[in-house]
């Protein structure tokens, strides 16, 4: 059978988990910025005339690399959105965690200083 985890154990897990996960979503981001301007780069330099539909070029050309340009950019452009809405989710996740290892902590530190408390009263009677 496993070891029981006390609550402290279980959110520094949770914690560390939620610190890697927000890392990786971080580096889907970098990952998606790279794609994008890699995108915008490949479409401006192969297509002959650039159409912009809002910050995308879409090269109207018969050069294949106008549909690489526009899959780099499009594929970018979806990292980078959800790379960083799932940053921003596990901090909010790992600022909870962290909330309620302090408090776990506090609650445990107050017990600690009563047990103290007691076992002085306990050592000044003897």
């Amino acid at each position: 059978m496993g070891s029981m985890l006390s609550i402290r154990d279980y959110l520094r897990e949770r914690a560390a988990e939620s610190r890697h996960d927000e890392l990786s979503a971080y580096l889907m981001f970098i990952a998606g910025s790279v794609l994008f301007v890699g995108g915008i780069l490949e479409t401006l330099a192969v297509a002959e005339l650039v159409d912009w539909v809002l910050f995308v070029p879409v090269g109207f050309s018969t050069a294949p690399g106008c549909v690489l340009g526009l899959a780099l950019t499009l594929s970018g452009l979806t990292l980078m959105v959800f790379g960083l809405a799932a940053g921003v989710y596990f901090s909010r996740a790992r600022g909870w965690y962290m909330h309620e290892l302090r408090s776990s902590s506090f609650i445990e530190e107050g017990v600690g200083a009563r047990k103290k408390r007691k076992r002085k009263k306990v050592l000044a009677t003897i």
